[in-house]
């Protein structure tokens, strides 16, 4: 008779009384949480992709969809500076605040910012498919008008926050690219600007055409006193010395060889107002021009660098695609008033069960 005595109030005590607990809760205290469901996704608007279209596009996960960017998004709806400035624009702590009679799911007065967030991460729930990049946002709300405003925020936010990451990396890249643009520009300035006063301190427009020029003359020079040698050779085969026609000849070659040394010397010695030889300037023309030359390369390669970046930003350009715009909920998700009882009441029969298997052992032991 103890026993069964016994065993009838650990019953009441175990399955009977949590379940009236919890009974008295869901009717009395319990208010209803709706939610609001939202879909979206990242698109990339310079994502080709011929073969799909369309939803069918989105649902594969081949329409542009960033899941790297995606994955930002998801960690940004659950911040603490979104949440501020929901809470600013939509009051969310007075809305969490208002469920006075529900003390298991309201939000307590007067907690810091650290279990608001807390709280806040509860009731929005962000869940991401890997493989398609789909983007599920429920945001629960004690009214499903509030519940709705929120999603409808989060996602203007949402854009708000892609469109802000999509143009700073378009700007720094552009920024970048134009920063080179920029350096080789002065770089081609700055040779430009050395190669003209060159020009001005030597009072000569190419040195290097001013050479190949005299070695132009001097090599003609040289074959003209190769063939007149060789005519004045064959002639004195036959003629007298005092001849008019070796006469002749040996002055040309006298005039020719003067002629070879003057070409040869201005070449090789130092020239007034200079401070080298013409082919000493020359060579220090040619170094010069030839950086003004790799300048002007550089230049027009950093212009189409720009160019190009421009083009490719705007191709890179992430934009959010809601396929599911936020619902109104007519019927409230939580709380679960059967299943909850169902699931607390399954739980109450183990421990039961548990609890009287263990006081049997422990008496069969003392018996």
């Amino acid at each position: 008779m103890k026993r069964h005595l016994a065993r009838h109030r650990l019953a009441v005590l175990l399955i009977a009384m949590p379940m009236l607990v919890a009974a008295l809760y869901f009717t009395l205290m319990a208010r209803d949480r709706f939610v609001s469901t939202a879909v979206l996704t990242v698109r990339s608007a310079g994502h080709d992709t011929p073969s799909l279209g369309g939803l069918s596009m989105l649902l594969s996960g081949t329409a542009g969809a960033s899941i790297e960017d995606t994955r930002y998004l998801r960690e940004y709806l659950h911040s603490l500076g979104l949440m501020h400035k929901l809470d600013a624009r939509l009051q969310l702590r007075a809305h969490f605040e208002s469920a006075h009679t529900d003390v298991l799911m309201r939000l307590g007065s007067g907690t810091g910012q650290e279990e608001m967030l807390d709280y806040w991460r509860q009731r929005v729930e962000v869940s991401l498919d890997e493989t398609s990049g789909l983007l599920t946002l429920r945001v629960q709300g004690f009214d499903p008008t509030f519940a709705q405003q929120v999603n409808k925020a989060l996602l203007a936010e949402s854009e708000a926050f892609i469109n802000h990451i999509s143009q700073r990396i378009a700007n720094e890249q552009l920024g970048f690219a134009k920063e080179e643009l920029s350096r080789a520009a002065g770089q081609l300035a700055l040779g430009q600007q050395s190669l003209i006063a060159f020009q001005a301190r030597h009072q000569m427009l190419d040195p290097l055409a001013d050479a190949q020029a005299t070695g132009a003359r001097a090599t003609e020079l040289r074959s003209r006193l190769t063939r007149l040698e060789a005519e004045l050779n064959t002639k004195q085969a036959f003629l007298n010395d005092d001849a008019a026609d070796i006469v002749t000849l040996k002055a040309e070659l006298a005039a020719t060889r003067q002629q070879i040394g003057r070409e040869t010397s201005s070449a090789t010695t130092t020239r007034p107002n200079t401070n080298g030889t013409l082919s000493k300037l020359a060579i220090e023309f040619h170094g010069l021009k030839t950086q003004v030359t790799l300048a002007e390369s550089a230049y027009k390669s950093a212009l189409a660098s720009v160019e190009a970046t421009r083009i490719e930003s705007s191709r890179k350009l992430k934009s959010l695609v809601v396929i599911e715009p936020p619902t109104h909920p007519e019927m409230a998700e939580f709380p679960r008033r059967l299943y909850d009882l169902a699931t607390l009441l399954m739980a109450c029969l183990i421990v039961f069960a548990t609890v009287q298997l263990a006081l049997a052992t422990v008496q069969e032991h003392r018996d």
